[in-house]
């Protein structure tokens, strides 16, 4: 029982020294209580402040996505999409995400009700996500462009976003990874690669390998939308096995019947 608790002190205490700007320090009080061997108490006691710290910060990065999400609503760079959007569609889903999407832009669907990924195409993310043992609200989902691009009056569809509009609205996705920062980004589809990494190339090329941004790990899969348009189970294959391959890198379990899933 003490060496347990022991073993939980020195875990809090690494916990502190790496989520903490300053480094964890002991009063004279509390270093009578360990000489009198009041391990487990001090462990119940550095637990609770443990989960105090957690709730700080995610509540530290509410706010500061809060704020985003304010200049990103009335922001006019692109004044073309300023005129023509309903709304932004921000990001939604845990400020503290281990895990993290980003598609390209918001479509008819996201435009009207301002969250990402509510349309088709997001239906069939939300049951890739279920599949992998998250919930949507475990998860952050956003898009490189904030607006949905306009389109010529009497067209249908959704056009993809100009070299010009991605570099212009990159920075808000930025500011989002630095303040989430999660353990693994998914990008969907090679526009979202482009708006990320500057990098193009087949989806053929790109797909089921290891990248980085800003030294989080970056699994390029398929977008969605591109399984609605081609149902052949090789392709839907595809992006299962690189979702298993964020789960590996996430260290989460996988069970037998996930790795035997089809999307």
């Amino acid at each position: 029982m003490t060496r347990a608790a022991l073993d939980l002190v020195i875990a809090a205490l690494e916990t502190i020294r790496e989520e903490s700007d300053r480094a964890p320090r002991a009063s004279r009080a509390v270093l009578a209580r360990l000489q009198a061997g009041d391990v487990v108490g001090l462990s119940l006691e550095m637990t609770a402040s443990l989960s105090g710290l957690h709730r700080q910060s995610s509540q530290n990065k509410a706010d500061l996505l809060t704020a985003v999400r304010e200049r990103v609503r009335v922001c006019t760079k692109c004044k073309h999409l300023a005129c023509s959007r309903t709304q932004t569609v921000f990001g939604v889903g845990n400020p503290d995400a281990d895990l993290m999407f980003i598609g390209e832009a918001p479509g008819a669907d996201e435009d009207q009700q301002g969250e990402p990924f509510v349309g088709r195409a997001g239906q069939l993310l939300t049951r890739i996500i279920r599949a992998m043992n998250f919930a949507r609200e475990d998860v952050y989902i956003a898009n490189i462009l904030k607006c949905r691009p306009d389109t010529a009056p009497g067209s249908f569809g959704n056009r993809p976003p100009t070299p010009a509009e991605m570099q212009t609205c990159r920075p808000y996705l930025m500011e989002q990874i630095d303040i989430i920062q999660p353990s693994v980004l998914v990008a969907l589809g090679a526009v979202a690669v482009e708006g990320l990494l500057g990098m193009r190339g087949t989806m053929r090329e790109l797909r089921g390998r290891w990248h980085t941004y800003n030294s989080i790990p970056l699994m390029i899969t398929y977008h969605p939308a591109y399984l609605l348009r081609n149902q052949s189970s090789s392709e839907k294959r595809k992006v299962w096995e690189d979702m298993l391959q964020v789960l590996e890198r996430l260290r989460r379990p996988i069970s037998e019947r996930q790795r035997n899933y089809f999307v």
